[in-house]
């Protein structure tokens, strides 16, 4: 732990403590299994932070041994129990897809993936984003939730320029860490995400400034100048400001997909981080407090009937500069932050 403060290990395990009390809800009676490496210093700190939190768990450094050990571990786990996965990069079980497998038995699952790509002070960043409130997450997230399944039109305002959703949306999912009316328990960390799609895909028109997106690595791409989208009837059809690397991201999507559409609509909550404050993995920062969008026609929670599961291959994460959203003339979002709470706007 030679490059973190000391501090950060009382965060990390303050922060994981909370995960499992108030997310999760894992108490003693449960088993608790924890695979990681020691590849990176964030790696050790969180599994440290674990260690800490849970002082039964059992504990299985990946790289000393075979993925059948590792399996075998799994088998005597009992449903309920939880499965916590510390991963420099992601690991590999053969063609075994692990977190999908466990929730099949009805394990819980924290898993902690791609921790090589949020480098010295990002790790700081990423066990910030552990920091778990629930008043915060279950009660804007629900609240955010509920404003979007009832909405009938939303425009997010991108700093002199308009994305217009002219359609209502479908059934908002949620990323909280509330999993009452889940079937599966846990998921991918950091959470903190209320995420949708126009019904009508075709009725999202306008421009949006994108200051983030996703690059062929899966890593944050930050252009000096944002880059400008127009969306014509869902799909890109012009970019102003472009870069290489944008133009390169579009191009590979309309080469095996013909047209680049506009997908989701994900409102991130999680306030670790933000436009100033980010990390390298496209995946961790999805969850950042703001407006992202994806492109390409890939979206797995939603079907649309012009739209080809098998011939969708693309979601690529973009990030809208955003000074305000609005659902039906009603701004929820303003100087970084969501105002909607649980009972009303705040």
């Amino acid at each position: 732990m030679t490059n973190f403060p000391a501090s950060a290990l009382d965060d990390a395990s303050r922060n994981v403590a909370s995960l499992l009390a108030h997310a999760l809800e894992h108490t003693p009676a449960q088993a608790a299994l924890v695979v990681y490496d020691r590849r990176s210093e964030l790696n050790r700190v969180l599994t440290t932070a674990y260690r800490h939190a849970l002082p039964d768990g059992a504990f299985i450094d990946f790289d000393t041994v075979i993925p059948d050990d590792v399996l075998a571990a799994f088998e005597k786990l009992a449903a309920g129990d939880l499965v916590v996965l510390v991963q420099t990069t992601s690991f590999r079980l053969n063609d075994y897809r692990i977190r999908m497998e466990l929730f099949k038995r009805g394990l819980k699952v924290i898993e902690h993936m791609h921790l090589s790509r949020m480098p010295a002070e990002q790790g700081l960043v990423y066990i910030d984003a552990l920091a778990y409130d629930p008043a915060y997450f279950r009660g804007v997230g629900h609240a955010l939730k509920a404003r979007l399944d009832s909405a009938q039109h939303g425009m997010v305002d991108s700093g002199g320029e308009q994305l217009v959703f002219g359609s209502a949306f479908e059934e908002a999912k949620l990323n909280i860490g509330d999993y009452s009316a889940m079937k599966n328990v846990g998921g991918l960390f950091p959470i903190g995400e209320v995420f949708t799609e126009a019904r009508d895909l075709e009725a999202v028109n306008g421009r949006v400034r994108v200051f983030v997106f996703g690059d062929t690595s899966f890593r944050v791409n930050r252009p000096a100048t944002p880059v400008t989208m127009i969306v014509e009837r869902g799909r890109v059809t012009g970019v102003e400001n472009s870069t290489p690397a944008f133009d390169e991201m579009l191009e590979i999507i309309r080469a095996h997909e013909g047209e680049v559409w506009v997908r989701e609509l994900g409102f991130g909550m999680n306030r670790a981080f933000s436009f100033e404050r980010t990390v390298d993995d496209i995946g961790t920062y999805e969850r950042m407090c703001g407006v992202h969008l994806s492109l390409g026609a890939k979206h797995g929670q939603y079907q649309k009937p012009q739209l080809k599961r098998k011939d969708a291959r693309y979601h690529v994460d973009v990030f809208a500069v955003t000074e305000g959203v609005y659902l039906d003339g009603e701004r929820i979002y303003q100087d970084g932050a969501w105002t909607v709470s649980q009972g009303g706007t705040g």
